[in-house]
Protein backbone atom coordinates (compact mmCIF):
# COMPACT_ATOMS: atom_id res chain seq x y z
CA UNK A 1 0.00 0.00 0.00
CA UNK A 2 1.32 3.43 -0.98
CA UNK A 3 1.14 6.27 1.49
CA UNK A 4 0.89 9.82 0.21
CA UNK A 5 2.28 12.50 2.48
CA UNK A 6 1.40 16.15 1.95
CA UNK A 7 3.80 18.71 3.31
CA UNK A 8 3.07 22.37 3.67
CA UNK A 9 5.29 24.72 1.73
CA UNK A 10 8.11 26.21 3.70
CA UNK A 11 7.57 29.68 5.04
CA UNK A 12 10.32 32.24 4.51
CA UNK A 13 12.63 32.45 7.53
CA UNK A 14 12.36 35.43 9.81
CA UNK A 15 14.45 38.40 8.82
CA UNK A 16 17.26 39.61 11.05
CA UNK A 17 16.52 42.63 13.18
CA UNK A 18 18.49 44.89 10.89
CA UNK A 19 16.48 43.78 7.86
CA UNK A 20 13.18 44.19 9.66
CA UNK A 21 13.92 47.86 10.13
CA UNK A 22 15.49 47.60 13.54
CA UNK A 23 18.21 49.80 14.95
CA UNK A 24 20.85 48.40 12.62
CA UNK A 25 18.72 48.55 9.49
CA UNK A 26 17.74 52.22 9.45
CA UNK A 27 19.68 55.37 9.05
CA UNK A 28 19.12 57.88 11.83
CA UNK A 29 18.12 61.44 10.94
CA UNK A 30 21.54 62.70 12.06
CA UNK A 31 23.28 60.24 9.75
CA UNK A 32 21.10 61.22 6.78
CA UNK A 33 21.74 64.92 7.41
CA UNK A 34 25.48 64.22 7.68
CA UNK A 35 25.51 62.43 4.32
CA UNK A 36 23.43 65.14 2.63
CA UNK A 37 25.62 67.88 4.11
CA UNK A 38 28.80 66.12 3.01
CA UNK A 39 27.45 65.69 -0.51
CA UNK A 40 26.53 69.38 -0.66
CA UNK A 41 30.03 70.41 0.46
CA UNK A 42 31.60 68.18 -2.20
CA UNK A 43 29.36 69.56 -4.95
CA UNK A 44 30.11 73.13 -3.82
CA UNK A 45 33.85 72.47 -3.92
CA UNK A 46 33.57 70.94 -7.40
CA UNK A 47 31.57 73.97 -8.55
CA UNK A 48 34.25 76.38 -7.33
CA UNK A 49 37.19 74.35 -8.70
CA UNK A 50 35.63 73.79 -12.14
CA UNK A 51 33.69 77.06 -12.44
CA UNK A 52 30.50 75.17 -13.39
CA UNK A 53 28.02 77.43 -11.64
CA UNK A 54 25.09 75.60 -13.24
CA UNK A 55 25.63 72.58 -10.97
CA UNK A 56 23.50 74.05 -8.17
CA UNK A 57 21.66 76.85 -9.98
CA UNK A 58 17.96 77.49 -9.46
CA UNK A 59 17.23 76.47 -13.05
CA UNK A 60 19.17 73.22 -12.70
CA UNK A 61 17.39 72.24 -9.48
CA UNK A 62 13.97 73.17 -10.87
CA UNK A 63 14.60 71.10 -14.01
CA UNK A 64 15.92 68.20 -11.92
CA UNK A 65 12.80 68.28 -9.75
CA UNK A 66 10.53 68.23 -12.79
CA UNK A 67 12.40 65.23 -14.20
CA UNK A 68 12.57 63.44 -10.84
CA UNK A 69 8.81 63.53 -10.13
CA UNK A 70 7.69 61.00 -12.80
CA UNK A 71 10.64 58.73 -11.90
CA UNK A 72 9.75 59.01 -8.22
CA UNK A 73 6.08 58.27 -8.84
CA UNK A 74 7.01 55.21 -10.91
CA UNK A 75 9.30 54.04 -8.11
CA UNK A 76 6.60 54.66 -5.50
CA UNK A 77 4.22 52.63 -7.65
CA UNK A 78 6.69 49.76 -7.70
CA UNK A 79 7.15 50.04 -3.94
CA UNK A 80 3.43 49.59 -3.24
CA UNK A 81 3.20 46.58 -5.52
CA UNK A 82 6.37 44.83 -4.37
CA UNK A 83 5.67 45.42 -0.69
CA UNK A 84 2.60 43.25 -1.28
CA UNK A 85 4.70 40.61 -3.05
CA UNK A 86 3.90 41.43 -6.70
CA UNK A 87 6.83 42.34 -8.95
CA UNK A 88 5.71 45.14 -11.26
CA UNK A 89 7.86 45.27 -14.39
CA UNK A 90 4.78 46.71 -16.12
CA UNK A 91 5.31 50.21 -14.68
CA UNK A 92 6.45 51.51 -18.05
CA UNK A 93 3.23 50.31 -19.67
CA UNK A 94 1.09 51.84 -16.91
CA UNK A 95 2.89 55.16 -17.38
CA UNK A 96 2.25 54.96 -21.13
CA UNK A 97 -1.45 54.45 -20.43
CA UNK A 98 -1.34 57.44 -18.07
CA UNK A 99 0.21 59.71 -20.70
CA UNK A 100 -2.45 58.78 -23.24
CA UNK A 101 -5.37 59.13 -20.83
CA UNK A 102 -4.16 62.53 -19.62
CA UNK A 103 -3.49 63.82 -23.12
CA UNK A 104 -6.76 62.48 -24.51
CA UNK A 105 -9.09 64.02 -21.93
CA UNK A 106 -6.88 66.93 -20.90
CA UNK A 107 -7.09 68.89 -24.14
CA UNK A 108 -10.84 68.19 -24.60
CA UNK A 109 -12.02 69.29 -21.15
CA UNK A 110 -9.86 70.38 -18.24
CA UNK A 111 -6.26 69.42 -17.39
CA UNK A 112 -7.34 68.34 -13.89
CA UNK A 113 -9.84 65.92 -15.42
CA UNK A 114 -7.02 64.78 -17.70
CA UNK A 115 -4.88 64.14 -14.65
CA UNK A 116 -7.62 61.98 -13.11
CA UNK A 117 -8.06 60.16 -16.40
CA UNK A 118 -4.35 59.37 -16.51
CA UNK A 119 -4.59 57.92 -13.00
CA UNK A 120 -7.67 55.88 -14.00
CA UNK A 121 -5.90 54.46 -17.06
CA UNK A 122 -2.97 53.50 -14.85
CA UNK A 123 -5.30 51.77 -12.38
CA UNK A 124 -6.79 49.83 -15.29
CA UNK A 125 -3.32 48.61 -16.25
CA UNK A 126 -2.61 47.69 -12.63
CA UNK A 127 -5.82 45.65 -12.38
CA UNK A 128 -4.91 43.76 -15.55
CA UNK A 129 -1.53 42.92 -14.02
CA UNK A 130 -3.23 41.87 -10.75
CA UNK A 131 -5.72 39.57 -12.49
CA UNK A 132 -2.98 37.85 -14.47
CA UNK A 133 -0.50 37.44 -11.59
CA UNK A 134 -2.63 37.15 -8.46
CA UNK A 135 -5.68 35.28 -9.77
CA UNK A 136 -4.15 33.19 -12.56
CA UNK A 137 -0.66 32.86 -11.11
CA UNK A 138 1.26 33.88 -14.24
CA UNK A 139 4.93 34.71 -13.74
CA UNK A 140 5.17 38.37 -12.69
CA UNK A 141 8.00 39.23 -15.07
CA UNK A 142 6.19 37.72 -18.06
CA UNK A 143 2.99 39.58 -17.18
CA UNK A 144 4.83 42.90 -16.77
CA UNK A 145 6.66 42.63 -20.08
CA UNK A 146 3.43 41.66 -21.84
CA UNK A 147 1.65 44.64 -20.27
CA UNK A 148 4.37 47.01 -21.50
CA UNK A 149 3.99 45.72 -25.06
CA UNK A 150 0.20 45.75 -24.86
CA UNK A 151 0.09 49.32 -23.55
CA UNK A 152 2.46 50.55 -26.25
CA UNK A 153 0.49 48.92 -29.06
CA UNK A 154 -2.92 49.94 -27.66
CA UNK A 155 -1.98 53.61 -27.24
CA UNK A 156 -0.46 53.78 -30.72
CA UNK A 157 -3.70 52.43 -32.17
CA UNK A 158 -5.94 54.64 -30.03
CA UNK A 159 -3.87 57.74 -30.83
CA UNK A 160 -4.49 57.23 -34.53
CA UNK A 161 -8.22 57.04 -33.85
CA UNK A 162 -8.35 59.92 -31.37
CA UNK A 163 -5.90 62.48 -32.75
CA UNK A 164 -5.68 61.96 -36.52
CA UNK A 165 -9.23 62.99 -37.52
CA UNK A 166 -9.86 66.25 -39.38
CA UNK A 167 -11.12 68.41 -36.50
CA UNK A 168 -8.51 67.22 -34.04
CA UNK A 169 -5.68 67.49 -36.59
CA UNK A 170 -6.65 71.11 -37.20
CA UNK A 171 -5.99 71.82 -33.50
CA UNK A 172 -2.50 70.33 -33.56
CA UNK A 173 -3.14 66.60 -33.23
CA UNK A 174 -1.62 63.82 -35.32
CA UNK A 175 -1.19 60.03 -34.99
CA UNK A 176 1.74 60.53 -32.61
CA UNK A 177 0.58 63.40 -30.41
CA UNK A 178 -2.49 65.12 -28.98
CA UNK A 179 -3.45 68.78 -29.25
CA UNK A 180 -2.02 70.89 -26.41
CA UNK A 181 -3.89 71.18 -23.11
CA UNK A 182 -4.04 74.06 -20.65
CA UNK A 183 -1.57 74.43 -17.80
CA UNK A 184 -2.22 73.00 -14.34
CA UNK A 185 -0.58 76.02 -12.71
CA UNK A 186 2.68 76.74 -10.89
CA UNK A 187 3.57 77.98 -7.41
CA UNK A 188 6.23 80.59 -6.62
CA UNK A 189 6.84 81.86 -3.09
CA UNK A 190 6.93 85.67 -3.44
CA UNK A 191 9.84 87.45 -1.80
CA UNK A 192 11.67 84.28 -0.85
CA UNK A 193 12.32 83.31 -4.45
CA UNK A 194 13.83 86.71 -5.32
CA UNK A 195 15.97 86.79 -2.19
CA UNK A 196 17.41 83.34 -2.86
CA UNK A 197 18.12 84.29 -6.49
CA UNK A 198 20.10 87.31 -5.27
CA UNK A 199 22.20 85.15 -2.94
CA UNK A 200 22.87 82.63 -5.69
CA UNK A 201 24.34 85.29 -8.00
CA UNK A 202 27.19 85.96 -5.55
CA UNK A 203 28.55 82.41 -6.10
CA UNK A 204 29.69 82.10 -2.49
CA UNK A 205 30.90 78.76 -1.21
CA UNK A 206 28.01 76.67 0.15
CA UNK A 207 25.75 79.69 0.80
CA UNK A 208 25.02 80.29 -2.89
CA UNK A 209 24.64 76.55 -3.44
CA UNK A 210 22.02 76.34 -0.69
CA UNK A 211 20.28 79.40 -2.12
CA UNK A 212 20.18 77.85 -5.60
CA UNK A 213 18.82 74.55 -4.30
CA UNK A 214 16.14 76.18 -2.15
CA UNK A 215 15.30 78.60 -4.97
CA UNK A 216 14.66 75.72 -7.33
CA UNK A 217 12.25 74.25 -4.76
CA UNK A 218 10.14 77.42 -4.37
CA UNK A 219 10.15 78.88 -7.89
CA UNK A 220 7.69 77.82 -10.61
CA UNK A 221 6.83 74.68 -8.67
CA UNK A 222 4.11 72.57 -10.28
CA UNK A 223 1.04 71.80 -8.18
CA UNK A 224 1.41 68.15 -9.15
CA UNK A 225 4.91 68.17 -7.66
CA UNK A 226 3.40 69.19 -4.32
CA UNK A 227 0.87 66.37 -4.68
CA UNK A 228 3.72 63.93 -5.37
CA UNK A 229 5.55 65.01 -2.19
CA UNK A 230 2.36 64.49 -0.18
CA UNK A 231 1.96 61.04 -1.75
CA UNK A 232 5.45 60.07 -0.62
CA UNK A 233 4.74 61.18 2.93
CA UNK A 234 1.30 59.54 2.87
CA UNK A 235 2.71 56.27 1.56
CA UNK A 236 5.20 56.12 4.41
CA UNK A 237 2.48 56.82 6.98
CA UNK A 238 0.07 54.26 5.53
CA UNK A 239 2.57 51.46 4.94
CA UNK A 240 4.59 51.80 8.16
CA UNK A 241 2.20 53.42 10.64
CA UNK A 242 -1.19 51.77 10.07
CA UNK A 243 -2.62 48.29 10.50
CA UNK A 244 -3.58 48.29 6.82
CA UNK A 245 0.04 48.87 5.86
CA UNK A 246 1.26 46.18 8.24
CA UNK A 247 -1.11 43.62 6.72
CA UNK A 248 -0.17 44.66 3.19
CA UNK A 249 3.55 44.33 3.91
CA UNK A 250 2.97 40.96 5.57
CA UNK A 251 1.60 39.74 2.24
CA UNK A 252 4.95 40.55 0.68
CA UNK A 253 6.98 38.99 3.48
CA UNK A 254 5.06 35.83 4.33
CA UNK A 255 1.58 35.47 2.77
CA UNK A 256 1.03 32.03 4.30
CA UNK A 257 1.53 33.37 7.81
CA UNK A 258 -0.60 36.41 6.98
CA UNK A 259 -3.45 34.18 5.80
CA UNK A 260 -3.23 32.14 9.00
CA UNK A 261 -3.83 35.38 10.95
CA UNK A 262 -6.98 36.21 8.98
CA UNK A 263 -5.54 38.52 6.32
CA UNK A 264 -7.31 38.24 2.96
CA UNK A 265 -4.11 38.13 0.93
CA UNK A 266 -5.75 38.37 -2.50
CA UNK A 267 -7.60 41.57 -1.56
CA UNK A 268 -4.46 43.27 -0.28
CA UNK A 269 -2.47 42.27 -3.35
CA UNK A 270 -5.21 43.60 -5.64
CA UNK A 271 -5.39 46.86 -3.69
CA UNK A 272 -1.61 47.30 -3.77
CA UNK A 273 -1.28 46.66 -7.51
CA UNK A 274 -4.24 48.94 -8.28
CA UNK A 275 -2.66 51.74 -6.23
CA UNK A 276 0.61 50.99 -7.98
CA UNK A 277 -1.05 51.43 -11.36
CA UNK A 278 -2.66 54.70 -10.28
CA UNK A 279 0.67 56.14 -9.11
CA UNK A 280 2.39 55.08 -12.35
CA UNK A 281 -0.49 56.60 -14.31
CA UNK A 282 -0.05 59.84 -12.36
CA UNK A 283 3.63 59.82 -13.32
CA UNK A 284 2.64 59.44 -16.96
CA UNK A 285 0.03 62.21 -16.63
CA UNK A 286 2.75 64.47 -15.18
CA UNK A 287 4.80 63.97 -18.34
CA UNK A 288 1.82 64.76 -20.57
CA UNK A 289 0.33 67.71 -18.69
CA UNK A 290 3.22 69.34 -16.81
CA UNK A 291 6.43 68.68 -18.73
CA UNK A 292 5.01 69.10 -22.25
CA UNK A 293 1.22 69.82 -22.15
CA UNK A 294 0.64 67.16 -24.83
CA UNK A 295 0.55 63.40 -25.18
CA UNK A 296 3.51 62.29 -27.30
CA UNK A 297 4.33 58.79 -28.47
CA UNK A 298 7.37 57.44 -26.63
CA UNK A 299 7.01 60.14 -23.99
CA UNK A 300 7.93 57.95 -21.03
CA UNK A 301 11.41 57.22 -22.40
CA UNK A 302 12.05 54.27 -20.07
CA UNK A 303 11.24 56.20 -16.89
CA UNK A 304 9.26 53.25 -15.58
CA UNK A 305 12.41 51.15 -15.58
CA UNK A 306 14.48 53.95 -14.03
CA UNK A 307 11.76 54.24 -11.37
CA UNK A 308 12.29 50.57 -10.57
CA UNK A 309 16.02 51.24 -10.26
CA UNK A 310 15.30 54.14 -7.88
CA UNK A 311 13.04 51.89 -5.80
CA UNK A 312 15.79 49.25 -5.53
CA UNK A 313 18.36 51.93 -4.67
CA UNK A 314 16.01 53.11 -1.90
CA UNK A 315 15.80 49.57 -0.50
CA UNK A 316 12.02 49.48 -0.99
CA UNK A 317 11.52 52.52 1.28
CA UNK A 318 10.04 55.94 0.34
CA UNK A 319 12.91 58.03 1.73
CA UNK A 320 15.67 56.22 -0.11
CA UNK A 321 13.49 56.07 -3.21
CA UNK A 322 13.06 59.87 -3.15
CA UNK A 323 16.83 60.31 -2.93
CA UNK A 324 17.36 57.94 -5.85
CA UNK A 325 14.76 59.68 -8.00
CA UNK A 326 16.34 63.05 -7.21
CA UNK A 327 19.77 61.75 -8.22
CA UNK A 328 18.51 60.39 -11.54
CA UNK A 329 16.52 63.57 -12.21
CA UNK A 330 19.59 65.68 -11.48
CA UNK A 331 21.73 63.66 -13.90
CA UNK A 332 19.05 63.86 -16.58
CA UNK A 333 18.69 67.63 -16.14
CA UNK A 334 22.45 68.13 -16.42
CA UNK A 335 22.70 66.47 -19.80
CA UNK A 336 19.56 68.17 -21.13
CA UNK A 337 20.37 71.72 -20.01
CA UNK A 338 24.14 72.06 -19.99
CA UNK A 339 25.71 69.50 -22.29
CA UNK A 340 29.23 68.13 -22.05
CA UNK A 341 31.01 70.88 -20.08
CA UNK A 342 28.94 70.55 -16.90
CA UNK A 343 28.88 66.76 -17.12
CA UNK A 344 32.68 66.98 -17.46
CA UNK A 345 32.79 68.79 -14.10
CA UNK A 346 30.97 65.86 -12.54
CA UNK A 347 33.90 63.61 -13.47
CA UNK A 348 35.90 65.31 -10.73
CA UNK A 349 33.12 64.63 -8.24
CA UNK A 350 33.06 61.01 -9.37
CA UNK A 351 36.82 60.76 -8.75
CA UNK A 352 36.38 61.96 -5.16
CA UNK A 353 33.49 59.57 -4.49
CA UNK A 354 35.34 56.59 -5.95
CA UNK A 355 38.44 57.45 -3.91
CA UNK A 356 36.36 57.62 -0.72
CA UNK A 357 34.73 54.31 -1.63
CA UNK A 358 38.12 52.74 -2.23
CA UNK A 359 39.36 53.91 1.16
CA UNK A 360 36.25 52.58 2.89
CA UNK A 361 36.48 49.18 1.19
CA UNK A 362 40.16 48.83 2.03
CA UNK A 363 39.41 49.79 5.64
CA UNK A 364 36.75 47.05 5.72
CA UNK A 365 39.30 44.55 4.36
CA UNK A 366 37.44 44.25 1.03
CA UNK A 367 40.71 44.29 -0.89
CA UNK A 368 39.43 43.41 -4.37
CA UNK A 369 36.59 45.95 -4.31
CA UNK A 370 38.83 48.66 -2.87
CA UNK A 371 41.52 48.18 -5.52
CA UNK A 372 38.90 48.14 -8.29
CA UNK A 373 37.42 51.43 -7.06
CA UNK A 374 40.90 52.98 -6.83
CA UNK A 375 41.80 51.93 -10.40
CA UNK A 376 38.51 53.30 -11.77
CA UNK A 377 39.05 56.56 -9.84
CA UNK A 378 42.53 56.92 -11.37
CA UNK A 379 41.16 56.26 -14.87
CA UNK A 380 38.39 58.84 -14.47
CA UNK A 381 40.92 61.38 -13.13
CA UNK A 382 43.10 60.89 -16.22
CA UNK A 383 40.03 61.35 -18.41
CA UNK A 384 39.16 64.58 -16.58
CA UNK A 385 42.68 66.02 -16.82
CA UNK A 386 43.17 65.23 -20.52
CA UNK A 387 39.81 66.52 -21.78
CA UNK A 388 37.74 69.71 -21.57
CA UNK A 389 34.31 68.27 -22.35
CA UNK A 390 32.43 65.00 -22.55
CA UNK A 391 31.38 63.60 -25.96
CA UNK A 392 27.73 64.17 -26.82
CA UNK A 393 26.92 60.46 -27.03
CA UNK A 394 28.13 59.90 -23.47
CA UNK A 395 26.28 62.99 -22.23
CA UNK A 396 22.99 61.53 -23.45
CA UNK A 397 23.72 58.30 -21.60
CA UNK A 398 24.49 60.07 -18.29
CA UNK A 399 21.21 59.13 -16.50
CA UNK A 400 21.62 55.48 -17.40
CA UNK A 401 25.30 55.38 -16.42
CA UNK A 402 24.34 56.93 -13.07
CA UNK A 403 21.63 54.27 -12.69
CA UNK A 404 24.13 51.44 -13.20
CA UNK A 405 26.72 52.99 -10.87
CA UNK A 406 24.24 53.59 -8.08
CA UNK A 407 22.79 50.09 -8.25
CA UNK A 408 26.22 48.47 -8.34
CA UNK A 409 27.40 50.45 -5.29
CA UNK A 410 24.24 49.87 -3.25
CA UNK A 411 23.69 46.19 -4.11
CA UNK A 412 25.23 44.81 -0.92
CA UNK A 413 22.83 46.51 1.49
CA UNK A 414 19.59 45.66 -0.33
CA UNK A 415 16.86 43.35 0.89
CA UNK A 416 13.69 42.91 -1.13
CA UNK A 417 10.44 41.69 0.49
CA UNK A 418 10.95 37.96 1.12
CA UNK A 419 7.92 36.76 -0.83
CA UNK A 420 8.31 39.27 -3.67
CA UNK A 421 7.50 37.55 -6.96
CA UNK A 422 6.48 34.26 -5.35
CA UNK A 423 3.36 32.53 -6.67
CA UNK A 424 0.76 32.35 -3.91
CA UNK A 425 -2.44 30.27 -3.90
CA UNK A 426 -5.06 30.61 -1.21
CA UNK A 427 -4.88 27.86 1.41
CA UNK A 428 -1.50 26.52 0.28
CA UNK A 429 -0.21 26.52 3.83
CA UNK A 430 -2.79 24.01 5.09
Amino acid sequence: MTTHTTTAPKTPPAAPAAERGGRGGRWSLARVLLVVGGALVLVSLVRIVTGSDQLTSEGQIGAALGLAVPIGLAGLAGLWSERAGVVNIGLEGMMILGTFGAGWLGWQTNPWLGLLCGVAFGVLGGLVHAVVTVTFGVDHIVSGVALNLLALGATQYLAKLAFATGDVAAKGGNPKQSPPSASLGDITVPGLSDGLASLEKHHWFLVSDLAGILGGLVTDLSVVTVIAVLLFAGSWLVLWRTSFGLRLRSCGENPIAAESLGVHVYSYKYAAVAISGGLAGLGGAFLALVNSHIYLEGQTGGRGYIGLAAMIFGNWRPGGLAMGAGLFGFADALQLRNGGETVHALLLLLVVLLALLAGWKLYRKALWQGLTSAVVAAAVLVWYLLTDTVPGDFVGATPYVVTLLVLSLSAQRLRMPRADGMRYRKGQGT
